[in-house]
């Protein structure tokens, strides 16, 4: 009887395997996600990353209170001044998940390429438009005021209310706004944008700062905060009580995680992903919505 030398016939460790490639491509998804917020936080002029606690709320503080006049008589006493310090729930980063299933029969008639990593495309470009429009949606929520006839002014005076309400603070203020509102006033004029996240923008805007156009945005609406403003809270995906329990592929950040593997039941390749990622604003009284009007030369 002959008999066969198994280790011969056995798979070398090194072998590029379906699983290997199927790693590849969920860190490749998660990093080109990360690189995306990254570049997003850069556009705003975020500093700020705030990673969330088990149990934690993210909360800002407001000081209040009187001055008293320095003005005292020789040997009166000194009146007092109060000031108290008061905090408000800012928002909650909230764990979203999403799947996507691909079937065996997609997979044999489109190629694995085209029915799995081209979707997984969509559904990266679609989960950042959730996080632009939880942002956009959240800034809608701000309590400042402006008003002005076309575009031209109707920026300015939001940037005269920034310079209010952030009197005391060197600023760097952002305007978002709808790309329409952008092209009525621009005409046929050439102008540079660079895009990030699936927004485009324009640096030094009239003069006034960086201007992000976003379909999002109500038309006749501009959106305008200070990018000290801003911070992106976040669950980590990777954190030790996520990496207990999930298989989910991400990057150092946490800010992603992905998984992607076959589903013998019904014999389909499943796509797994969940993210905690939000962008709030410290002050909702320093976000200054503004109204474009219509009026002669506008």
């Amino acid at each position: 009887m002959k008999h066969f030398d198994l280790q011969l016939f056995a798979v070398d460790e090194k072998t590029i395997k379906a699983a290997d490639l199927a790693k590849v491509r969920d860190v490749d998804f998660a990093e080109r996600f990360t690189t995306g917020i990254e570049t997003l936080m850069k556009m705003l002029g975020i500093t700020r990353k705030i990673e969330k606690k088990a149990g934690e709320i993210l909360k800002v503080y407001k000081v209040t209170g009187t001055l008293e006049s320095g003005t005292v008589a020789e040997g009166e006493v000194i009146p007092l001044s109060k000031y108290e310090t008061t905090y408000t729930a800012i928002g909650e980063a909230e764990l979203k998940k999403w799947r996507k299933v691909t079937t065996a029969e997609a997979i044999s008639e489109k190629g694995y390429g085209q029915a799995v990593n081209d979707t997984n495309d969509r559904m990266l470009k679609d989960i950042q438009k959730g996080v632009r429009s939880d942002f956009v949606t959240f800034l809608g929520t701000g309590t400042g005021k402006a008003t002005g006839v076309g575009l031209q002014a109707a920026m300015a005076q939001v940037w005269g209310q920034m310079q209010v309400l952030f009197e005391d603070t060197s600023i760097e203020t952002v305007y978002l706004m709808n790309p329409l509102d952008v092209a009525d006033y621009l005409g046929s004029a050439q102008i540079s944008t660079q895009t990030a996240f699936g927004m485009s923008y324009i640096e030094n805007f009239l003069g006034m700062g960086t201007a992000i156009l976003a379909s999002d945005i109500p038309k006749g609406k501009i959106y305008a905060t200070a990018a000290e403003n801003i911070v992106l809270y976040y669950i980590p995906v990777t954190s030790a009580d996520m990496a207990q329990a999930f298989d989910l592929t991400s990057d150092a950040t946490g800010l992603i995680g992905i998984h992607t593997g076959p589903t013998y039941d019904n014999l389909s390749a499943e796509t797994v992903a969940a993210s905690g990622v939000g962008l709030f604003a410290e002050k909702l009284d320093g976000i200054v919505i503004g109204s474009i009007t219509t009026g002669v030369g506008a």
